[in-house]
């Protein structure tokens, strides 16, 4: 279900300002989340009562499993990184009773796994990118059937030195995003 992407019918969801100011986004409906899935949902529900939108576009910072990946990236790959019922005999990521685990949508990009914390070495699910808001609202999206984006800026190599490399990169991603932005016309 791929819609056109306009300033009225497309709802941006981003965690922080520190990520994309309105600035750089002006005349799109933009939203500041919070960090994480469960504020992530939150203020994306409320705001697809507010908003009506066909589309909703992800766009934040996120670490790379992978050296070579640098700027910004999108996202067409989605797993749930913290979900962890092994013990019940489930694999890593999938939730017990649930249809819907890994989401794949049919076009090119990255993998990310989301989860509700920030990554600071090698995790056992692999995926090119780590985040903590991706996966909720492509479930979300998925579900209520609203067409989905999801666009990262690559702003640390996801190790020991993540938390130094996001805080001097966090804001370097709004100027890729807004280019892309500026390319829709929209």
């Amino acid at each position: 279900m791929q819609t056109e992407l306009t300033k009225k019918n497309t709802l941006i969801a981003v965690a922080m300002k520190e990520e994309l100011s309105l600035e750089q986004a002006e005349g799109w409906n933009v939203i500041y989340t919070g960090i994480g899935k469960v504020n992530a949902l939150i203020s994306v529900n409320r705001a697809l009562r507010e908003f009506n939108p066909d589309n909703l576009i992800n766009f934040g910072t996120a670490g790379s499993s992978r050296s070579d990946l640098k700027g910004l990236h999108e996202v067409t790959t989605f797993k749930q990184r913290d979900m962890d019922l092994r013990s019940l005999g489930l694999p890593l990521g999938v939730t017990l009773n649930d249809h819907i685990n890994d989401i794949y949508f049919d076009r090119p990009g990255l993998s990310c796994g989301t989860g509700d914390s920030f990554v600071t070495a090698n995790l056992e699910v692999k995926t090119d990118l780590y985040d903590m808001e991706a996966y909720a609202l492509a479930k979300l999206c998925l579900i209520e059937k609203i067409n989905y984006l999801c666009f990262k800026y690559i702003s640390d190599e996801a190790n020991e030195n993540a938390s130094t490399d996001w805080n001097k990169n966090v804001s370097k991603g709004g100027e890729a995003f807004q280019n892309y932005l500026e390319s829709l016309n929209g």
